[in-house]
């Protein structure tokens, strides 16, 4: 893991996707002076920003961390609308069982 930021490492990755720093501090609607601090290790990214690096340079956000330093926030996985709905599932069958409990109980 990277100690501090890797300049070369996401100069090397703009250059791949043919962007530059003014672009990056577009995505991520900071100054182009507030960038060149981060490639300065002299700001940190947010969780936000690394998500957004990572879409920008198609890494994953694990990988911008690695490169930005070991103190940068990864962002967690986003719930999937699958996971969502298989726990919405379990809820609703749990709450028509205590329904259920209810009414034998005649509440």
């Amino acid at each position: 893991m990277a100690l501090f930021f890797d300049t070369d490492w996401f100069d090397a990755r703009l250059k791949a996707a043919h962007l530059s720093r003014g672009d990056v501090a577009r995505a991520l609607g900071l100054s182009e002076g507030e960038i060149a601090e981060v490639w300065k290790d002299q700001r940190e990214l947010s969780a936000r920003d690394v998500a957004t690096l990572a879409a920008l340079l198609a890494v994953t956000p694990q990988e911008i961390a690695q490169h930005a330093g070991i103190s940068t926030p990864v962002p967690k996985p986003a719930v999937s609308v699958a996971d969502l709905a298989a726990r919405l599932e379990r809820l609703e069958a749990e709450v028509a069982a205590i329904r259920d409990k209810l009414k034998d109980r005649g509440a």
